[in-house]
């Protein structure tokens, strides 16, 4: 298994920087506030979304202070739509521990959320680039716009993929691509080399989706830190199932069971076995590897080789990842 050590090898100092600068970004003289926090960072994460900001910029120019802005902003701003997230979705875990909703209660995460997308877009504001602060102030409406369209979806019992898409760029996608984009800008990169990098960080995030989607069949609660079939619980129809059910001749019986929301553990499991048996997650394996080749052919131009190297691990890290 690829490991972030290798990824990162090329911007290990830059990255240690990152780090020491996103612990101090969280600082708050506000007792709640910094309790919250600490127990925030207790579990950080894989933090690729700054890695790929840092690679983007070391990959076009050299690493600088409005780099590291845009690195902390968009952790910073993916950590509150995680907080906002787990409120929506009534979960209790997250990355392996009680989520803050959980351990304190709602109306402290909401709030909380806010503070950090407020402290997320004064920071993105200290690079003074409209182009990045462009890209940032529209992240919360993209993100928005998905999770609208995803209940949407679950409520008409949509099963088409064009529609699957629409949502994961919207609520996946758009965060990895403003990573990569905002990286570019901040050393100054052309309008082609930032589109470039951009679109690499669009279907990184496409890959990035499908494979967690694919989790929700076949991974483990102790693996993802949440329970296997969450999704069709909440009645998202992702990729593995959404090929089975439009190629399958005894789909009417499991749309039935969507429809009525009649999710018990066992009609859960049902389906689950419905997507395996119809060739669901191959099909999902398939189509994240065609993207993992779009996303290769858009970074053959970047010159420095360690550079590219590293974008190439980092998608082959999220095809082989197994939480």
């Amino acid at each position: 298994m690829i490991s972030i050590d290798q990824i990162t090898k090329p911007i290990q100092k830059e990255y240690e920087e990152f780090k020491i600068r996103f612990l101090e970004a969280f600082q708050s003289n506000n007792e709640l506030i910094s309790g919250v926090n600490k127990y925030i960072l207790q579990r950080t994460g894989k933090q690729i979304r700054p890695i790929l900001t840092l690679l983007a910029a070391k990959g076009l120019g050299e690493i600088n202070e409005d780099t590291y802005r845009c690195a902390i902003a968009m952790e910073m701003l993916h950590t509150a739509s995680l907080i906002h997230d787990d409120v929506v979705d009534e979960s209790n875990e997250r990355r392996g521990q009680k989520s803050i909703n959980a351990k304190w209660n709602n109306k402290i995460s909401v709030l909380i959320g806010d503070y950090l997308l407020s402290q997320s877009l004064s920071i993105a504001n200290q690079t003074k680039n409209t182009k990045i602060l462009d890209k940032i102030t529209n992240l919360g409406k993209q993100l928005s716009e998905g999770e609208l369209i995803q209940m949407a979806n679950a409520k008409e019992v949509n099963c088409i993929e064009e529609k699957y898409i629409e949502v994961i760029k919207k609520k996946t996608a758009t965060l990895f691509e403003t990573c990569t984009y905002s990286g570019a800008i901040s050393v100054k990169a052309n309008d082609e080399q930032a589109e470039k990098l951009r679109t690499f960080g669009e279907i990184y995030g496409i890959c990035f989706q499908i494979k967690d989607d694919i989790f929700d069949y076949i991974s483990t609660e102790k693996k993802i830190g949440k329970p296997v079939g969450n999704d069709i619980h909440e009645g998202k129809i992702t990729l593995p199932l959404l090929y089975a059910l439009n190629h399958s001749s005894e789909k009417d019986k499991y749309l039935e069971i969507i429809r009525n929301k009649d999710f018990t553990k066992e009609n859960i499991q049902k389906i689950i076995q419905f997507a395996i048996d119809n060739n669901g997650i191959e099909y999902a394996n398939q189509k994240m590897k065609e993207y993992k080749e779009k996303a290769l052919k858009v970074i053959e131009t970047i010159e420095k080789e360690e550079i590219k190297k590293s974008l190439e691990l980092v998608l082959q890290h999220t095809i082989e990842r197994e939480e």
